[in-house]
């Protein structure tokens, strides 16, 4: 009987998708328009605009983004300008090089030789996803497409590592489209548009055509532009057609150039039918869209007055609206003294007819605030007015105090947002139309649409499968990531959301962590909603409310770090020219060192005139600590990470920093002042390697009554022993006499062995403070051969 249920409701559900197929095919046939919901947002703007809700923020506050030229591109000798010029400014992504290869799968070198515009794509794309309350993974296969706009950004083939197939990739425009559809596994349309400032709104109208024909289930929409070089802004001061402060004036009597700016967008897209069906949250919804071309028109790159209101007028036809049906207009507004007017006049003939005098259509632009992002200039638009609608407010348009007075503005009823405005909900809905222009004369025009209002919950009789299953007054959440530092960060961001939404409910934390966010590898569950727990988790400490752990199968990688005898002058040098990950570590290593040691690591590393030799104890052991660190780091930013790590002396030490037990300034603390006591013992003793079993070599030892003791079972033939020198001396003859290869380490004292009881006191005292925590990974201990937990891992250990 229970099997018959679920074969009837398969067959209802198949025959339900089969007749919205047949309603899209009448539809398409009949030339009606379905309706395209926006159900996920993500960006990268200026101003620190890194998701739809810091973005609203800087909108809603009036905040001005422009800033000086961002560090670390070479800009300031590029631009061919004066260098204290005010024109050196504009709206820049400034932390646009940050980027995780690991999470998505690619190597370090491939990574290096990315255009950053194919790295934002990646990241934002993801991002919109899971706010659009689908798992990235579960898309792998499916028929969804990518649509973005983008072009060349002069990201230098030189500074691919690498070359062939890397730099043909890593800066082709065509792969930052291609790069999210290979890396998500999604296999519908994957195309990168470039009409110049239009191509994002271009992207957009492709995108929900692709969905109306059925071309794709899903679609992501967008654009990008990160300037690697600096060539747009000395190519447009040439032409005078920059501003002078690198603020674009929209629509205002100072208008005087454009500021240009970079910065990504991308939007998640469904069809209205498909997002009630799949319980997706609809923000805003496409109604219609339309794109054309200037054509033999005044010059190739100014802009068209007629053409813009065909397109719009196409736009409003495609949506089946007049244009009175229209509140507000999110202009391409760029600022300049010849587009501006253009523009007003085509929106003056189009939407300021035929409207009540108390209804004006408004007028604003988001480039006011944050430049002209160029390839992401209109989806930056839209999103903008995604928020008004969610917000119930149109956001102040800057710099626009006084009106342009090359604009005819008594020719139709059009106002300039130089305020603030209440939008509130009316009887109809509230809709908005969305513009950008390119200079390469395509042009394009949106038109959004409040969300309909939510239809009521009723329990799915059909599909009982689906019903959300009942959770408790307790709930736990669930934060994952892909490594101990990433679950960590979203520990705290989790926390820094749940205060600034006091009033969000537990259990629908809970549900939504649980059954929207991708779970990854390091995951933690907070028992109980308790945000102290979170807290402990975003700090790296243990609490009672906290479980924590690495799903999956154990790695059969295990990392073994070895003790002294490892070193030589010169080691890591290549290694730290061609590897920015080991860089990177290896700095971070000196850094931790540097309150404990008066040498420099890079200059013992490399031999330098002055720096000391690896004949001391306190030098080498640092200098190798922080190699086995840096090198690990290697291994894991390629994607090997261990099952488990193992070391002997500093090397676990090492072992430590890797399996997550100690912090990397702990662990260069014990390493440097626990070294640093050895040099007490300097002198009175030595160390002996014997080829021979433990148990043999321990005999051996016995008959000098405590003078010699083992220090190291290296191998199941391999034992060190260490003691006094004179002691050792002897016991190597005796070796040589029975045919056993013993060999004395060039070293001058009793490692591991009685003497370094001595020092006891004096090491306790230096290593107060260290706090280990419980690991990550397994470290097993060379002292006991089990597996280390953290809370034993404090001075008395080391």
């Amino acid at each position: 009987m229970v099997e018959n249920e679920k074969l009837l409701a398969y067959l209802k559900r198949v025959s339900a998708e089969l007749y919205d197929t047949r309603e899209r095919l009448r539809k398409f046939e009949m030339g009606e328009v379905e309706p395209v919901a926006i159900v996920g947002m993500s960006c990268r703007l200026p101003g620190g605009a890194d998701s739809p809700e810091t973005l609203w923020e800087l909108l809603a506050t009036g905040t001005d983004a422009i800033s000086g030229l961002p560090s670390g591109r070479g800009w300031e000798t590029e631009i061919e300008i004066d260098s204290d010029s005010t024109m050196c400014r504009g709206g820049f992504v400034h932390n646009a090089a940050e980027f995780d290869p690991g999470f998505f799968g690619i190597s370090p070198r491939e990574a290096l030789a990315m255009d950053p515009q194919q790295r934002l794509m990646l990241e934002i794309s993801w991002e919109a996803l899971e706010r659009a309350g689908i798992d990235p993974k579960s898309l792998r296969g499916s028929p969804t497409g990518v649509f973005a706009g983008g072009t060349y950004s002069g990201y230098p083939a030189s500074a691919a590592a690498g070359s062939g197939i890397y730099q043909l990739t890593g800066t082709a425009p065509s792969v930052i489209s291609g790069r999210v559809s290979y890396a998500l596994g999604l296999e519908g349309p994957a195309v990168t548009v470039d009409t110049a400032c239009s191509s994002s709104l271009v992207a957009l109208h492709l995108a929900a055509h692709a969905l109306r024909s059925q071309e794709c289930s899903l679609a992501l929409a967008g654009g990008v532009t990160v300037m690697a070089v600096a060539a747009a802004f000395s190519e447009i001061s040439r032409q005078e057609g920059l501003a002078e402060d690198g603020r674009c004036k929209a629509f205002s009597a100072d208008a005087d150039g454009t500021g240009w700016a970079e910065g990504a967008g991308v939007l998640v897209l469904e069809r209205l039918s498909d997002a009630r069906r799949n319980g997706h949250r609809v923000l805003a919804v496409l109604r219609g869209s339309a794109v054309n071309q200037d054509g033999a028109s005044n010059g190739l790159t100014a802009p068209n007055g007629p053409s813009q209101q065909r397109v719009i007028r196409a736009a409003l036809a495609s949506a089946r609206l007049s244009a009175a049906d229209v509140d507000a207009v999110e202009a391409h507004g760029t600022g300049t003294v010849l587009g501006d007017p253009i523009e007003a006049q085509a929106l003056l003939a189009t939407y300021g007819q035929d409207r009540p005098e108390d209804q004006p259509l408004w007028l604003g632009s988001v480039k006011s605030n944050i430049g002209h992002t160029q390839a992401a200039a209109g989806v930056a638009g839209v999103m903008k007015m995604v928020l008004a609608l969610q917000n119930g407010l149109l956001p102040p348009t800057l710099h626009a105090d006084e009106p342009s007075p090359h604009i005819d503005w008594s020719a139709g009823r059009i106002r300039l947002l130089n305020e603030a405005v209440p939008w509130p909900a009316a009887d109809r809905p509230r809709r908005a139309g969305v513009s950008s222009f390119g200079i390469s004369g395509t042009n394009a025009h949106v038109i959004l649409e409040e969300a309909p209002a939510a239809e009521p919950e009723t329990p799915d009789q059909e599909h009982p499968d689906t019903t959300p299953p009942v959770l408790t007054e307790a709930p736990a959440w669930l934060v994952s990531g892909r490594s101990r530092e990433a679950l960590r960060a979203q520990a705290a961001r989790l926390a820094a959301h749940l205060d600034a939404a006091s009033d969000a409910d537990p259990l629908d934390v809970s549900w939504s962590l649980a059954t929207t966010r991708s779970t990854f590898e390091h995951r933690a569950v907070v028992l109980g909603a308790g945000r102290e727990g979170l807290a402990a988790l975003a700090a790296g400490e243990s609490s009672a409310g906290v479980v924590s752990g690495v799903a999956g199968a154990v790695s059969p990688v295990v990392f073994v770090f070895p003790g002294q005898g490892s070193q030589w002058v010169g080691m890591g040098r290549e290694l730290a020219e061609s590897s920015p990950v080991f860089a990177a570590r290896l700095a971070e290593c000196e850094r931790a060192l540097a309150p404990y040691v008066d040498w420099s690591l890079g200059d013992v590393l490399a031999g330098r005139e002055g720096a000391p030799s690896f004949d001391r104890v306190d030098v080498v052991q640092p200098a190798l600590w922080a190699i086995m660190v840096s090198l690990a780091a290697v291994w894991q930013a390629a994607g090997v990470n261990p099952g488990a790590v193992a070391g002997h002396s500093q090397g676990e030490i090492a072992a430590a920093v890797v399996a997550g037990i100690l912090s990397l300034e702990d662990a260069a603390k014990v390493v440097a002042l626990r070294s640093r006591a050895l040099t007490a013992l300097s002198g009175r003793g030595g160390m002996l390697s014997i080829a021979e079993p433990a148990d043999a070599v321990q005999a051996r030892a016995a008959s000098w009554h405590g003078r010699v003791s083992v220090a190291a079972i290296n191998g199941p033939e391999a034992t060190v022993v260490s003691g006094d020198v004179a002691a050792l001396e002897e016991m190597a003859a005796g070796c040589e006499r029975d045919g056993v290869r013993a060999r004395l380490l060039p070293v001058d004292y009793a490692s591991h062995g009685p003497q370094v009881e001595a020092l006891r006191e004096e090491i306790l005292a230096a290593l107060d403070g260290i706090s280990p925590q419980n690991g990550s990974v397994p470290l097993v201990s060379a002292l006991t051969g089990e597996v280390l937990a953290g809370a034993d891992a404090g001075p008395e250990y080391w």
